[in-house]
């Protein structure tokens, strides 16, 4: 009798009643069917392949064509003036695998990578844990270690040519002050090298300090902080915390520096064109010279491919151990 004599209850218990009594007349959607899940999916399947092909075609028209004419190049003789291109079979890496200029200029590329993988991964680590440590002027240590990285290859180049002058370069005054005898850091054959590779430490090394921040970064306080709560120091913590988080990212800045040195040309040609004596000559220079100066495009090509096969192995060499531990 409470509630009938109440309006807006018996309007609200009239409301639940006749939502009640309409709910079983509701509808469920239809279940989809098999053709209409079909259907959807090949809707989606075209919506993913239109969003790919721009990026397929481009792949396919700057990657994957010169991929496989560079290697129908290399099995001809064809020069850069457009005169032959006469199929020769295997004839330009039988002559490769015999030229003492391609074994040479090889080791200079090995050397320069030894000279500056090492220095390129140790020093962006402790420059990262410098940072990462909390040393005052965090945003002046930070900008100071990665800007040489954002400077283009010929003002790099440029700086170091003057500071390397045998007569009034920055150095040579340094050493003269030191009562040391003048270097040709350019123009002595056991020196341009070393030059080489320190101006590319000096330029590079902050990329691999980002990285190596950004991973610390991402290493959990909390282990820390067990880790102090357990009496660890300082260097058990670096050597049982923080190295250990880094092998990953340590594995990648690797690869990359790898890749990366083996690549070298245009810093060694600003600096010394090869010189001296062909001293600091790495192979992609001879490529160079061998399809822009001599004109011999089949043969550059034929080099370049034994030279893409040892970059390929020393990825894989590099990359099979970690598979292995996933």
């Amino acid at each position: 009798m409470t509630v009938s004599s109440t309006p807006g209850v018996g309007a609200t218990t009239q409301g639940t009643a006749a939502a009640s009594s309409a709910s079983p007349t509701r509808r469920r959607p239809a279940a989809a069917t098999p053709d209409r899940a079909r259907g959807t999916l090949r809707s989606r399947d075209r919506s993913g392949y239109l969003f790919v092909a721009p990026f397929v075609l481009a792949a396919a028209l700057f990657l994957g064509w010169p991929i496989v004419s560079g290697l129908w190049m290399s099995l001809t003789n064809r020069s850069l003036t457009g005169s032959g291109n006469e199929f020769i079979g295997l004839a330009n890496y039988a002559e490769a695998f015999a030229d003492p200029q391609v074994w040479q200029t090889l080791w200079h590329t090995l050397l320069f990578t030894v000279l500056t993988t090492v220095p390129l991964v140790v020093l962006g680590l402790v420059m990262a844990l410098l940072v990462h440590t909390g040393l005052p002027g965090q945003w002046l240590w930070r900008t100071s270690f990665f800007a040489s990285y954002l400077l283009p290859v010929a003002v790099v180049t440029a700086i170091f040519a003057w500071a390397f002058q045998p007569d009034i370069g920055l150095f040579n005054t340094w050493l003269g002050n030191l009562g040391i005898p003048p270097v040709g850091w350019l123009t002595e054959e056991g020196v341009a090298m070393l030059s080489v590779a320190l101006v590319t430490v000096w330029w590079t090394v902050g990329f691999n300090f980002l990285l190596y921040l950004a991973a610390l970064q991402g290493i959990p306080g909390t282990l820390y902080e067990a880790a102090t709560i357990d009496g660890a120091g300082g260097w058990r913590r670096l050597f049982s915390i923080t190295l250990p988080q880094l092998k990953s990212v340590t594995g990648v800045i690797l690869v990359l520096q790898l890749l990366a040195s083996l690549k070298v040309f245009d810093q060694v040609y600003l600096l010394t064109a090869g010189g001296p004596n062909g001293s600091t000559r790495p192979i992609l220079e001879y490529i160079y010279d061998t399809g822009f100066t001599n004109y011999r495009l089949g043969y550059a090509s034929a080099i370049s491919y034994v030279f893409f096969a040892i970059i390929l192995v020393f990825t894989l060499v590099r990359l099979l151990p970690n598979r292995k531990e996933r």
